[in-house]
């Protein structure tokens, strides 16, 4: 009872501050970009969110519990991502466009910007997706398997919906920071207690070595091409979070964004380094109970997928676990609020107001976005049913946003030679390979190099995607001086 009351209670404080901020909203630049006003401190904090989601949460958690600390390689792509990304923070907030496809436009041209939006509403629709996907798996635990996962997953989708659309990004940031602080505390406190209640340090260690001992090795049993293809899709995915370079718009200045970088590496290593411990420990825990094995001694997926939430349900004192059932609410909705924000803001600012909305009232743009917040919601929804893992959507989604986004922007800071043409040609092919792929896969057709599995699938992509960019930009003219120099200075 008290894990419901705890996430109940936590759910209710978080409305009441977003009613409360939602009458702060007075135009379009409070709804997408929060004014750009947000101090360091703030934009730490939902930086932090930003990343930390359900894919955090269960397909992270759940490959960890499959691979041991080699999981550690797949967040460690985030990680150098992150680093990458201080070096270009001032630069993307001195330009202050709204999105990410404001600076394709800015730096190629309308139709990398068209390609852009396309890119990154289906691929965050699968990322919102599997917010609810998570939602359900937490509500189901929550209510001991007397609400389905379908029925968990509708409730999510209605609750992230509903928040998203009464106040938009002021909402988001200013919910983050107790989002924040609640995933650090909780994690920090689970872990300890997760140990304890396997019998301590030397009984975790023992249960490993004798069952699978390469969990407790970052190389052991990984060869370098799984390696590369699980560091990719979070390198990727960072270098083009279109819903980070949103908040750096948001920032109060240039050297603010800087900052909170540096506080949003520290905040999501030791989160997720200890996220990937919890469900190490949990290996240990549960390595002889049924429920996480199918009836050939493999791990089941879904079920993996669980552990952390399942160390908190069953292991942990009611206190702790309670606890980290509210940071498990913090993670669910701050995501899903930023990733249907960003969708909605690509799909107003860049197909909506160019094409069909002839008048420029900030309250009639806001409702029309607020629209389009419930519209995609829904269709986020419907996703969820094309696959079965959360870990399996986030390699999807996050190659197809990085595979098409990454190298054009990167690109873009880095690269004067490179042209319009290579821009759009690079994002065409990043976006169809893992499409191409999956259609393949689903369809039982080969290619002899595709389909591969879904783990492996970044590479190709960003290999095409790298491939276009450089040849068509050195076979076509270079971009002139006014197109690259605001990216440089």
């Amino acid at each position: 009872m008290i894990y419901s009351i705890v996430s109940i209670a936590y759910l209710v404080l978080l409305i009441g501050i977003i009613i409360y901020k939602s009458k702060s909203v007075k135009n379009e630049e409070d709804f997408t970009v929060a004014g750009r006003g947000v101090p360091v401190y703030l934009l730490v904090g939902t930086l932090i969110c930003t990343w930390i989601g359900s894919g955090s949460l269960f397909g992270t958690a759940g490959l960890s519990f499959r691979s041991g600390f080699g999981e550690l390689w797949f967040s460690a792509g985030a990680w150098i991502g992150i680093v990458v990304i201080y070096f270009i923070a001032e630069r993307v907030r001195k330009i202050a466009k709204i999105t990410l496809t404001d600076l394709l436009e800015q730096r190629y041209n309308h139709t990398a910007r068209i390609l852009g939006t396309v890119t990154i509403i289906v691929a965050y629709l699968v990322i919102a997706g599997y917010q609810f996907k998570g939602g359900g798996r937490f509500i189901s635990i929550l209510s001991n398997g007397q609400i389905s996962l379908e029925t968990g997953a509708l409730i999510t989708c209605v609750v992230v919906i509903a928040f998203t659309a009464l106040a938009g990004m002021v909402s988001i940031v200013s919910i983050d920071i107790f989002n924040g602080i609640v995933m650090l505390i909780a994690m920090a406190l689970t872990l300890p207690f997760a140990i304890s209640a396997h019998g301590g340090v030397d009984a975790v260690v023992q249960t490993i070595e004798s069952t699978k001992p390469e969990y407790l090795s970052l190389f052991e049993g990984h060869d370098a091409w799984w390696i590369l293809g699980v560091i990719l899709p979070t390198f990727l995915l960072l270098m083009s979070e279109s819903s980070i370079y949103q908040k750096f718009a948001s920032a109060k200045d240039s050297a603010s964004a800087r900052k909170a970088v540096i506080g949003m590496l520290a905040g999501v290593v030791f989160i997720e380094f200890v996220m990937c411990a919890i469900a190490v420990v949990g290996f240990a825990i549960y390595a002889e109970d049924p429920r996480f094995f199918l009836e050939d001694g493999s791990i089941n997926r879904a079920m993996s997928e669980e552990i952390i939430l399942r160390i908190g349900f069953e292991q942990v004192p009611a206190l702790i676990g309670s606890m980290l059932f509210a940071a498990g609410v913090a993670i669910i909705l701050s995501t899903g609020n930023t990733f249907l924000m960003v969708t909605s803001t690509n799909l107003s600012n860049d197909i909506l107001k160019p094409y069909f909305l002839k008048s420029t009232d900030s309250k009639k743009i806001i409702r029309i976005q607020q629209i389009s917040i419930v519209i995609l919601g829904l269709l986020a929804y419907a996703l969820v049913t094309q696959f079965e893992t959360v870990l399996e959507m986030a390699f999807i989604s996050y190659t197809m946003i990085g595979a098409s986004l990454a190298p054009v922007l990167l690109a873009s800071f880095f690269w004067k030679r490179v042209t319009a043409a290579g821009g759009v040609a690079s994002i065409l092919a990043g976006m169809s390979v893992p499409v191409i792929n999956k259609l393949l896969e689903v369809s039982g057709v080969s290619l002899g190099i595709l389909p591969v599995d879904t783990d492996y699938v970044a590479i190709p992509s960003l290999v095409a995607s790298l491939i276009m960019l450089m040849v068509v930009s050195l076979l076509t003219k270079p971009s002139p001086p006014e197109k690259w120099k605001p990216f440089f200075d």
